[in-house]
């Protein structure tokens, strides 16, 4: 072979190799991005909220990121005190809406601050204005291209004197149910498995899953407390981990992300 042709011949097997690693090199692009971690986004109340270290109230929201491989997924948007009402008149959604892309996921857990028919900043009836909520909620999320969720409220520790605990009806509960169900949204069942939770405590038990302790315990709480709402470290960890098995029993996608 001439050199001319020797040296034409090494520069198209140059172009040729050049040419493969380009395309592989886009295609591990591609698949780098169809393997990024989606956003899970939470909205909702102080049962599910990040507090501040200082303060031994924790949300189960606040622990639910040890849950998943890549912990930065989970964007905290829940909010101490508010309702589905009052998390939209306060600009909490329009500002979690505006973060929302294609890909991201938005869990949504309402309904304990929405039944507070005292106070008119936050109650939102249960077939009137909540479930409109919940519904633009869900079609707010699905125009950005996310994937919303619901979840039912969590329990409230209650027993009775019988040492039979006590679940009272609710109508926010009953209307989570009812939307998912209708609009074919995946429906985490944390009211049911919270209540199984702390029956399965018993009546003494239950109270590490909570805010009990005495005066002097806590700079936060210096008369101490007794809060059958709100969860300590412990409590909001267990529940975070009943979230983290609904999400792999319903099967999504987004379980994939899940820690074994």
């Amino acid at each position: 072979m001439s050199p001319i042709r020797e040296a034409r011949r090494a520069g198209f097997l140059l172009a040729l190799a050049m040419a493969g690693l380009l395309v592989r090199s886009e295609a591990n692009a591609a698949e780098d991005a169809t393997t990024a971690p989606p956003r899970v986004f939470l909205i909702g109340g102080s049962t599910m909220a990040t507090f501040p270290p200082e303060r031994p109230v924790v949300g189960w929201g606040q622990r639910l990121p040890e849950f998943f491989r890549e912990p930065a997924m989970v964007q905290n948007r829940a909010r101490s005190g508010r309702s589905s009402k009052s998390f939209i008149d306060q600009g909490h959604w329009a500002a979690t809406l505006a973060e929302l892309r294609a890909g991201d996921y938005l869990i949504i857990c309402f309904g304990t601050n929405d039944s507070k028919a005292d106070d008119p900043a936050r109650y939102a009836a249960p077939r009137g204005e909540f479930r409109a909520n919940l519904e633009r909620f869900l079609r707010e999320t699905r125009a950005k291209g996310a994937t919303p969720l619901l979840a039912t409220s969590v329990a409230r520790r209650q027993w009775d004197e019988q040492g039979r605990f006590v679940e009272p009806p609710s109508d926010w509960v009953v209307v989570t149910r009812e939307v998912a169900a209708r609009e074919q949204v995946p429906l985490l069942e944390l009211r049911r498995r919270t209540v199984e939770l702390e029956t399965s405590l018993g009546p003494e038990g239950s109270k590490a899953l909570h805010l009990h302790f005495p005066a002097g315990q806590h700079a936060a709480y210096p008369k101490g407390a007794t809060d059958d709402t709100h969860y300590c470290a412990d409590g909001a960890r267990r529940v975070a981990a009943l979230a983290a098995a609904e999400i792999r029993r319903l099967g999504l996608p987004l379980a994939q992300w899940l820690k074994e």
